[in-house]
Formats: structure tokens, sequence, C-alpha cells
């Protein structure tokens, strides 16, 4: 029997429309510059208890590694490849080489443009950081909207003032706080912009395409210096830190062994700074009194877009995850004292138009106001700027060693959360993952989550294929199927990990790579280097590390920068 054509169109939209009900929708989630106990389901004393919620009812990996840095994070983030592959294997200036233009390229396809041929509405919330052109009239091939996103709030660069941010946009155009019209808070702070942007976009999403799925990307900018909080949020830190960072870091350790993100097996890292000799304590316990403000009113911003998910009756259905970009970062930014600069500057009070063109001092407030650094700076205010230092990155980091830019477990290791009630097996909510994962592999989740293929081509241009694996099977208290290495290199520092075993190298100025080996499971703090007692697996992982770092394009550090041919704006490039 022939079934005339308008119940053939009517089956097909049902179907299409069923289909469409039964993807998944999904919100990423990354923080800036945090340490793996930073979070309260990771070890920390910091109030997170909405990331909390969302790991007693999902599942926490313990092994989830990142690049060690912003911009390369970002990278492998939203392309499923390894950094130097998308073209960013340093920072965003264009060293030259095909692996470090510091641009997406055009080999390489983000998860909003993988999604969008599925169905997929896609929104971005917060920093971009994945490309070189960032001026207000700047090429712009490369910003979100143009990489598969359907709305934008945020911003182009990497760090700033969170009460006047650099490079803040609202789709292809630059704004200021000031001059927003469609977001006008009573006060405005950054963290509270990204949180709630995300959560607008999450709204109109349900009120204007209910039946049709999103990918939300939400990539704040807390916990990255400068330490910057409302005055109520950090108040509430008070005296919590007086002790100084060998109590926190005792704290965190045994409160993360008893939650089973860390063995009782693996001894602590050295402390990297001896709390009673240093000179400015009272300044120090400011600075992560702040920083931990900063945390928490990320938790509750982040509790406003799961809210408005939950508003639309779509949690059950709705992946949400979160990770942080890097470990706690140890940089000095703003910590020497900047006042004997301050006569060379005459700064005026920007109209409601003028942009904030500083990311750091010397730099200047909306009212004209210098910015203040240095031990004399208790942080916090719009008129400071201050990172928290070597001390407190140590101790967010534990009990690994090593910080933001490094190989070691304290710059390449991130906590994970995975939520998602229609997709995670009941028996397994609440359970730790311990299988090694990398960001290269969210793409692949993603994708076989929402039944869409991944694309050998995209807008006449060949698309290399995925280096990660789906972490489905871990909702299910599978292991996940990974049989490559996961390599990394970042500024010269390097390292590998292939099952148990893994390889670092820090890099040293002027002196030849000496690699060091360790076995992750009886020793992941890395502190027995069994590079001389077992050549043979040293060699084997070094040849793998070779491989890969030949595939990927990694260039020895230091290079000179390459004067390459000119070439057509993201054609794709080879390694």
């Amino acid at each position: 029997m022939k079934i005339p054509a308008r119940f053939v169109v009517l089956i097909l939209t049902l179907t299409e429309t069923l289909n469409a009900a039964e993807k998944p929708n999904i919100v990423l989630i990354m923080a800036d510059d945090m340490g793996y106990s930073d979070i309260g389901c990771y070890g920390s004393e910091i109030q997170t208890p909405v990331l909390d919620e969302l790991a007693a009812n999902g599942v926490r990996f313990t092994q989830f590694y990142n690049t060690s840095r912003c911009c390369p994070t970002r990278a492998a983030l939203l392309t499923g490849l390894y950094s130097h592959q998308a073209g960013i294997g340093l920072m965003t200036g264009d060293r030259g080489y095909n692996a470090y233009r510091g641009d997406l390229n055009r080999s390489c396809v983000t998860i909003a443009e993988a999604l969008r041929p599925a169905g997929y509405h896609n929104y971005m919330s917060g920093k971009w950081h994945v490309t070189r052109h960032t001026g207000p009239n700047a090429d712009n091939s490369n910003w979100p909207l143009q990489r598969g996103f359907d709305r934008f709030y945020g911003t182009i660069t990497g760090a700033g003032s969170f009460f006047d941010p650099a490079t803040l946009c609202r789709g292809n155009t630059y704004i200021t706080p000031v001059n927003d019209s469609e977001y006008q808070p009573d006060s405005f702070y950054y963290t509270d912009a990204i949180s709630d942007n995300a959560a607008k976009y999450v709204a109109d999403h349900f009120r204007d395409h209910s039946d049709e799925p999103f990918f939300l990307y939400v990539a704040y900018t807390s916990a990255h210096w400068p330490m910057h909080a409302p005055a109520a949020e950090i108040a509430k830190y008070k005296g919590v830190y007086d002790g100084g960072y060998g109590p926190m870091r005792e704290s965190r350790l045994h409160k993360a062994i008893d939650q089973g993100v860390i063995s009782d097996k693996w001894p602590m890292s050295a402390g990297a700074v001896n709390w009673e000799t240093f000179e400015h304590k009272e300044w120090d316990i400011r600075c992560m009194e702040v920083y931990a403000a900063m945390v928490d009113r990320m938790d509750q911003g982040i509790g406003r877009v799961v809210q408005a998910v939950r508003k639309a009756n779509a949690v059950e259905n709705t992946i949400i995850v979160y990770l942080q970009d890097n470990g706690g970062c140890a940089e000095g930014y703003g910590r020497a004292d900047n006042e004997a600069k301050r006569s060379k500057f005459d700064f005026k009070p920007f109209g409601p138009d003028d942009l904030q063109t500083k990311i750091w001092p010397p730099m200047q407030t909306r009212d004209g106001h210098w910015v203040r650094t240095g031990p004399k700076t208790m942080p916090g205010t719009e008129d400071t700027f201050v990172a928290y230092g070597t001390g407190w990155a140590n101790a967010s980091n534990t009990p690994f060693r090593g910080y933001k830019h490094d190989g070691y477990e304290g710059g390449i290791s991130t906590p994970l959360i995975v939520h998602w009630p229609t997709g995670i097996a009941r028996s397994q909510r609440g359970r730790i993952v311990d299988d090694p994962a990398h960001l290269i592999d969210l793409m692949p989740t993603f994708l076989h989550a929402a039944g869409s293929r991944y694309p050998t081509e995209y807008r006449d241009h060949s698309i290399r294929p995925m280096e990660g694996v789906s972490l489905d099977p871990a909702f299910s208290g599978k292991p996940i199927s990974r049989h490559a290495a996961i390599g990394f290199e970042h500024h010269g520092n390097l390292a590998l990990r292939h099952g148990r075993w893994k390889i670092v190298s820090a890099y040293r100025r002027d002196q030849p790579t000496r690699w060091e080996l360790y076995d992750m499971h009886l020793d992941r703090t890395e502190l027995n280097d069994l590079a001389t007692s077992n050549p043979a697996k040293l060699n084997e992982l070094i040849g793998k590390w070779q491989s890969w770092a030949n595939h990927v394009g990694v260039q020895q550090w230091p290079f000179e920068p390459k004067r390459a041919p000119k070439q057509k704006r993201n054609q794709a490039l080879k390694p």
C-alpha cells in the first residue's frame, strides 16, 4: 500500500522532532587558573555547594588533563584536537610555525560547528582567547559567531579587570559595562555578567526553541589574576587562612583522601614558601580570602545557570560538565609595588563608550583612578591588581608539585565533573572515575551523545580526525578505551602519559632535556623518579613522545619566530 506523500512528510517531521527531543542539551563550564583542590568536592574549604551537588549526582574524574595554559587548553577543548594541530601550541602570537600561529586554523572545527548540523543552537558567555586578532576593528573571522556560535557575550582576550574587562563584546561588537543596553546590573562584576548572560541564553532558548537542543559554553575568568571580588563575598572568608599555607594543604589533603579523589598512598609534595619567614602575611592572607571569594561567587553563578535549565524541566537530559583550564598559577603579576611609576601617568575618567584597553598595569579604573599593585595594596577592589602568589598556588594544587605552565600534575591535572541523569547509570552517580582522560575527549563525548557526525570536510577545508575518545563508557562503569598515549608540550615543558606511566621534563634554560619517569599508580605526586632504575620504560616513552610531537608539529623550545609566506586568512595549514 502506497502511503500518501502528506503522511510521509508528517512521519518524517515527527521523527525529527522526537530525535531532537532525545538529544541532550550540553552545558560546558570552564574556570580559569584554579588548582586541583580548589573546589569542595576535590578537597577545598571554599564553599562550592552547586559544584558539589553536581558531583554527588554525577561522576568525578581524578585524572583529567589539560594543556597547562589558557590558550592551548581552549583550543584543544573546542576542537577535539591537540592544541598544536589547531594552531595554538603556545599562545596567541604568530611564531611562524603552523602549530604556533596563535589563531584557530581551518583544519579544525569547533564543538559548535560540529553540533550545528545535528540541530543544535550554540551560545557562549565568557573568555574566548583563541585568536590573535583582538581589536575592535580586527579581522573577526575567528571570533565565536564566525566559529559556530549563535550568540556571544564575553571577552576576546584572556585576562584583566573584573570590574571593567578589556575586549568586552556582545556578538561582534565591542561594548563597555556602561553602554551595554542589554545588561545593566546594580554593580558590574565580570563573573556575575558571564553567569547572568549564560542563564539568559538558556531562558531565551527555551522560550524560542524549546523543541531543539542547545550547546552552551560558559568560560569564566575566575579565579585568574587580578584578585577582584565583591566585599561581602570576601568577608565570608575572614580568618579562614590566617594559619598560612601549611594548614590549608594538610586540611585539603585529608579531605581529598576521604572523598576518594586522592590516594592515601601518595605523599604530599613539598611546600613552596615558608610561611613563618614570609614578610607580608596580612597581605597574603587577604590575597587568598579574595581568591576564595572569586571561586565562591563563580559557584553561585553556575547555580543560576543550572537553575535556568531546571526551570525548563530539562536537567534530566542536559549534560553539565565542569573543568579548569590549568593548575594553580604561581605567576607574580601585580606582586611588586608600582607606586614609583604613578607620576608618569595622568589618567582621566572614561566616557561611557571609551574602551578599557589595558589588560594589566599601568592602567586605570573607569573613573580615572590609578590601579595599585604590590604588598601595600590589599586586593579586591577595582583600583587594585594583585596575583595570589606561589605559596597559595602550591596550596591550590594540593597534593601535587608544579603549577600552570608545567608538565607536572600541578600544571596539567584538573577536576572534571559530569552530570547527566539520563546518560549516567544510577549505580554510577556520585562515583569516582580514575581512568586518565583529556580535553580532546570532550568533542567525541558530545558528538556521541548528540548522534552527530564529525566532519571530514567543513566549508571547503579538510578537517583533521579527532584525537580523543568518548568518555561515555565511564558513565556506565566501564573502562575508557584508549590505546594512544596522551602528549604534552608548552614552553618547552614536556610530558607524556601512557597507562600507569608518565614521563615529564621541565624546561631549563641552556640545559639539555632531562626526562623523569613516574609510576602514577604508586607515586602520582611525582616524588620518586624512576628514570635511572627503569631505563627501558623511559626510552620506550620518550620514543612515544617524539612520535606524538612529530604528529602534532611540536618545535623544540626556545625557537625564533619564523617569517612565513603570506597566506590567505585561516587557510588550512599542514604541520
